[in-house]
């Protein structure tokens, strides 16, 4: 009993020895490198991505069906206006025009015969020397004729009109793709896919912008006084297009699901650099000539969507000392600070608002910080970017 008492009297003095262990010192100051905030100006683009489009574009279908017995350009070429492209077999067509001319000879006869009867019984009827009913058959039998006539006027225009159909020509300048038929195909109306035509210059490029920024854009596109270099593209390799642009179109309504609205831009193409389809980049000029605040992007925290930097602030803390309770000493603090941010310039990044010039922003050593934490600059880590320290 006594062993067992004393082995829990010695149990009891470990933990309480343990308990009044020495506890770890307060967490060192993080060092850091700050720089001090000052607007400057800041040249820009807004960019986004964007597709070439024709300002017209037609598909080429056939209004007749026949085989297509010739083909008259270069695919992939330049077309103009009035060109003759394809060729469908016209002796059928031909035929049913003939057809139609003679048949509208023969009625044209008939009139002329059922006329002079008329007229003939139109006199003998004027003194009673014929049967009234003679006369008005005579009558009936030249409006017939008449109807006839223009009937068989109306087959000759429409055997004519697929007569032209039977030759399809480039409805106006434009580049010409490949060719969907080969000589020899059979063509049907309205299905049978011949070949597209699309328009050169100008080019049509169209991109996306939230409906937050249409006011800015509709400014823009009512600016009387258009600003040189507005709008430029980049493009697929990345080079700059040599031709800047202007709005031709704001979208009639936004999207109501996504929000977003389509604009459209026209550029020179002389040259036909661009093609339609080509994925580019439009570059938007900022507008905005003002001094503007700028940090380096690694000082920028991003948590859950929302964007933070830590300003360097002056606090004091009471330590204990011999002599007396306590003892001020002055430290540096981080303050954490929601921040809305801009346009990324290269490895910088523009901040609307949040923070103000003169700042001591913290630009290295951020991953460590949070709000509160105590910071120095006694020992710097990597120099940052873009700021003076």
């Amino acid at each position: 009993m006594n062993r067992v008492l004393l082995s829990s009297i010695f149990i009891s003095c470990l933990i309480l020895g343990a308990c009044k262990k020495k506890q770890p010192p307060p967490s060192p100051e993080v060092p850091v490198n700050l720089m001090s905030l000052k607007a400057k100006k800041v040249l820009y683009y807004d960019k986004y991505p964007s597709t070439t489009a024709a300002l017209s574009q037609v598909v080429l279908l056939p209004q007749v069906q026949g085989a297509v017995t010739g083909i008259f350009f270069i695919e992939g070429s330049n077309v103009s206006k009035g060109q003759k492209l394809y060729e469908i077999d016209k002796r059928i067509y031909e035929s049913n025009y003939d057809a139609a001319v003679a048949n509208l000879k023969v009625q044209q006869g008939n009139l002329v015969q059922a006329q002079q009867d008329a007229d003939r019984y139109e006199y003998l009827n004027s003194y009673n020397a014929v049967a009234k009913q003679l006369y008005d058959h005579a009558i009936i039998a030249l409006q017939n004729a008449k109807n006839t006539v223009r009937s068989a006027e109306e087959a000759v225009k429409s055997a004519k009109t697929n007569l032209a159909y039977a030759v399809v020509y480039a409805p106006f300048d434009g580049t010409i793709g490949f060719s969907q038929v080969k000589l020899g195909n059979v063509v049907t109306p309205g299905s049978t896919v011949l070949n597209t035509i699309s328009t050169d210059s100008p080019m049509a490029v169209d991109f996306i912008i939230n409906e937050k920024q249409l006011p800015h854009f509709e400014q823009l596109q009512n600016n009387k006084q258009p600003i040189d270099s507005l709008f430029t593209i980049l493009m697929p390799d990345n080079t700059l297009y040599p031709f800047t642009g202007k709005i031709s179109i704001i979208d009639r309504a936004v999207d109501a699901q996504t929000g977003s609205i389509r604009i459209r831009l026209v550029f020179p193409n002389p040259k036909n650099y661009l093609r339609v389809g080509m994925s580019c980049v439009v570059r938007v000029h900022n507008q905005d000539t003002g001094p503007q605040l700028v940090l380096p992007s690694k000082a920028v925290v991003e948590q859950m969507g929302e964007y933070f930097v830590f300003v360097a602030k002056d606090s004091v803390i009471n330590k204990p000392s011999a002599k007396s309770d306590s003892v001020s000493k002055p430290v540096l603090v981080a303050a954490q600070k929601k921040v809305q941010v801009g346009q990324t310039v290269g490895p910088n990044v523009v901040i609307k608002s949040g923070i103000k010039e003169g700042d001591k922003i913290v630009v290295d050593g951020v991953q460590t910080l949070h709000d509160g934490s105590q910071i120095t600059t006694a020992n710097k880590v990597a120099p940052a970017q873009g700021g003076k320290h």
